[in-house]
């Protein structure tokens, strides 16, 4: 049983590298459930570990994953009941399952690379500040492997903060307005006292995003989802969570807010991308902006007061080649809807870069602001433009 425990015990630290909240008294109350019978079946035996260390619907599918990849021995309960356990190093060249990097990287961390004979200090910090400033600057769509996991792991550090807007409602502050029904219940139940004070109170500005996910325009317009995934996640430094929707469009329009709403990212993308049929397709951005205007306009702009983030290149294909009255028609409607509309053009990367296409035009003169985004560094100014 000894051997067994130290292996749950590595399975436990796996989880938690990969972001699972475990500590050491589930692995210990894992422990105990398998000695009071958990060796039946494999069947048993999943359930057993899934009821200690899981409390969460969204930490299941990561479990999953983890417990077919670490556990993947077919003579697995012969071996446990012999205690013969092996330790899962000895399989590390089995390739991890694509669906969570997170967890990849748990269970098959890189080994490290020896160290520099020799180690000078300052020329090192040097080169971690160029390779950053690098990093910052570099094209989303021809960073290497180890570049974009690194730019991923910067952007879910981001703490998006929107600018907020006043409502019609009022909280309490130390300095504002008198509060007069408080301060009238106030005096009628204690006698005179100083008045109570209150505000306006305020909300984030409500967020649409419309990305285009075309072939052209897959990384880019993943980079906003994973934004538009950490907005509907917020951390401790944010007061409440935004009103934040998200939509997708190549040939169809489709809802992911649902999909996004998960608190792993990778899980969320691939739930995401997994409920988009045309994902990587052809571009009819007419046809979509009327959709939604159609469709979800009145129920997520919020009265017009929604900013609308736009995320495509502006570059129409249909079959019957010229949609540009259309599209002009749909992004003025759209534009009159809400509070702000922004396009998010990667074209901008290019200096020389001129509005020819049907669609850029069509599109540029209703449109608020036209940034670009196509790296770490228009995301951050991007960021800034939305809290301010």
């Amino acid at each position: 049983m000894d051997r067994l425990a130290e292996n749950v015990l590595h399975f436990g630290r796996v989880l938690r590298t990969a972001g699972l909240p475990i500590g050491t008294d589930r692995l210990l109350l894992a422990t105990q459930a398998l000695e009071a019978g958990g060796l039946a079946s494999r069947a048993d035996f999943k359930a057993a570990l899934a009821a200690c260390l899981v409390d969460r619907p969204e930490h299941r599918p990561l479990f999953e994953q983890a417990f077919h990849v670490f556990w993947r021995d077919p003579d697995l309960l012969g071996r446990i009941m012999a205690l013969l356990l092996p330790q899962a190093q000895a399989r590390a060249a089995t390739p991890p399952p694509p669906e969570n990097r997170r967890l990849a990287d748990a269970l098959f961390p890189p080994r490290p690379a020896p160290p520099p004979r020799i180690e000078p200090v300052d020329v090192e910090a040097r080169l971690d500040a160029g390779d950053r400033e690098r990093l910052q600057r570099r094209d989303f769509d021809i960073m290497t492997a180890a570049e974009w996991d690194a730019a991923r792991r910067a952007l879910a550090a981001l703490q998006p903060a929107l600018a907020r807007r006043l409502t019609r409602r009022h909280e309490p502050a130390p300095r504002g307005r008198i509060a007069w029904r408080a301060a009238l219940r106030a005096e009628a139940r204690r006698g005179p006292a100083p008045p109570p004070r209150e505000r306006a109170r305020t909300r984030p500005t409500p967020l649409v995003l419309l990305a285009d996910i075309s072939g052209s325009m897959g990384r880019y317009s993943r980079v906003l989802l994973q934004l538009a995934q950490g907005l509907l996640n917020p951390g401790p430094g944010l007061r409440e969570r935004p009103a934040v929707e998200a939509f997708v469009f190549g040939t169809r329009l489709t809802r992911i807010t649902r999909q996004l709403r998960g608190r792993d990212p990778d899980d969320a993308l691939a739930a995401a991308a997994a409920a988009v049929p045309d994902w990587a397709g052809g571009t009819r951005i007419g046809h979509s902006l009327h959709a939604f205007n159609r469709d979800w306009a009145r129920r997520v702009l919020a009265g017009g007061t929604a900013t609308v983030l736009l995320v495509t290149d502006g570059l129409e294909r249909r079959p019957d080649g010229n949609d540009a009255p259309d599209l002009a028609r749909e992004a003025e409607r759209l534009r009159l809807s809400c509070r702000e509309l922004l396009w998010l053009n990667p074209l901008l990367r290019f200096d020389g870069f001129e509005p020819r296409a049907a669609g850029v035009q069509a599109l540029l003169p209703q449109v608020s602001r036209h940034l670009p985004v196509h790296d770490l560094d228009s995301v951050g100014r991007l960021l800034d433009a939305l809290a301010r």
